[in-house]
């Protein structure tokens, strides 16, 4: 799976985007603007030790992201789209594209990929979830229809047993 960040804001949410790719095996591609250095302490703090193993990709523009990544089947995350999330089918390889956390996913750009546009569901006395949190959402329902293929499925308890 590929998550894109279209001109991420803060630094914080793009940290812990990317520790929830590396915990998913899945490669990050940013489009600059950023809103921060991605050297700034508090990408690290929010990835903590993990931002290392990350597969990061940055792009000048969503223009360069087509040309490097030709065929690409992007989903545009976005509240001004007619699907839910759970609705479509992810494929494997898909790439899912969030917005900057004041504006989303520019409208320029979602015109062209009217029936890609996914959203979340939620109350309308809200604007939008937080990045880091819609990320986790879709991302983990795309890899459960993919059956969290080659992701841990169990876990241990650190010092007793399981009874």
């Amino acid at each position: 799976m590929h998550i894109i960040l279209h001109q991420p804001e803060i630094p914080a949410n793009t940290g812990n985007i990317g520790r929830t790719c590396v915990a998913t095996g899945t490669s990050l591609h940013l489009i600059e603007p950023l809103g921060f250095r991605l050297n700034e302490k508090e990408i690290k703090r929010a990835g903590m030790d993990y931002w290392e193993h990350l597969d990061v990709r940055r792009y000048i523009n969503f223009k360069e992201f087509l040309e490097q990544n030709p065929g690409a089947k992007i989903w545009m995350a976005t509240t001004k789209a007619k699907k839910v999330y759970s609705d479509v089918s992810f494929g494997k390889d898909d790439y899912i594209m969030f917005g900057k956390e004041s504006a989303g996913i520019p409208e320029e750009i979602l015109v062209d990929y009217e029936e890609a546009c996914i959203r979340i569901p939620m109350l309308d006395k809200i604007r939008s979830l937080n990045l880091s949190n819609s990320v986790a959402i879709v991302l983990y329902e795309a890899l459960r229809q993919n059956g969290f293929e080659e992701m841990q499925r169990e876990g241990e308890l650190h010092r007793l047993h399981w009874k």
